[in-house]
């Protein structure tokens, strides 16, 4: 996994410089219409999408195959038989960094297949603070270079809740409200499974579908570190796909029976 270690390492130095470079909110706000995966996009994603995709170009002009799912661009194909395929957020909490607010991250997640049980090396960088978390499979998650032996607790006191709006956070609450002690709003889901992975939290829930760039890294990282993260009906996410048209639906938390009563109340208290 070093390559790829390598290249995410140099592609986050490239956005955090191409972010530093848009002084004022006017610049980090200017639109230029609808990525595919289906949110308006900013100057800090074309950013940010514009310097990954040019270290993934330098990799492929080495003799690298790869299909590449990117939120902005959408999927393309670099080589005859691509051999993996690199799941990119250029700027998961984009909302944020437009804002200023110091939350939001790169995500890459290389696979050998095209369903989240493909992946085999997980990459979320915190684009504000600096902290890298990294997981490859059969050999843990990391945090800075260190393991992560830190474990989230049960009961649940701290729930991180992403994918939010005011109208759905009005109606989860009450559901929600039994089963944790405290809420938290962030605005990254891939930070927010990060920091779950870490016992920094000790659930996470998304409500309402995500794409799969917004946790093919993390979930990676949950499965090396032992937590538990699955789709509200119970299911794994194993069998989703890679690509922007899968939309999970997501609870996380230390164990698959932390996550029931999370899953119970969302599908309750928000619409499908």
């Amino acid at each position: 996994m070093k390559p790829w270690l390598e290249l995410c390492r140099a592609a986050a130095g490239d956005v955090a410089a191409g972010l530093a470079r848009l002084g004022s909110r006017d610049e980090r706000e200017r639109a230029h219409g609808t990525g595919v995966g289906g949110d308006e996009t900013a100057e800090v994603d074309v950013v940010a999408e514009t310097a990954v995709l040019a270290r993934l170009e330098a990799l492929h002009s080495r003799g690298v195959s790869f299909h590449l799912v990117s939120e902005e661009l959408g999927e393309r194909t670099f080589g005859a038989a691509p051999t993996w395929w690199v799941v990119v957020d250029p700027i998961d909490g984009s909302v944020n960094a437009k804002r200023g607010l110091p939350y939001y991250s790169l995500s890459v997640a290389v696979a050998t297949g095209p369903t989240m049980a493909d992946v085999v090396f997980g990459f979320v960088k915190d684009l504000a603070s600096g902290e890298e978390w990294v997981a490859e499979r059969g050999r843990g998650a990391r945090l800075n270079g260190a393991p992560l032996r830190d474990r989230p607790k049960e009961p649940i006191e701290l729930l991180a809740l992403e994918a939010t709006t005011a109208p759905l956070m009005a109606r989860a609450l009450p559901a929600l409200a039994p089963h944790a002690a405290r809420i938290r709003v962030m605005g990254s889901l891939a930070l927010a499974l990060c920091h779950l992975a870490a016992g920094r939290l000790d659930a996470v829930a998304s409500l309402r579908p995500v794409r799969s760039v917004d946790v093919a890294a993390a979930q990676l990282l949950l499965r090396e570190q032992g937590s538990a993260i699955v789709q509200v009906d119970g299911s794994t996410l194993d069998g989703c796909g890679l690509d922007l048209g899968v939309r999970p639906w997501i609870v996380a938390a230390a164990t698959p029976a932390g996550c029931r009563p999370l899953a119970a109340a969302l599908v309750d208290g928000t619409p499908g």
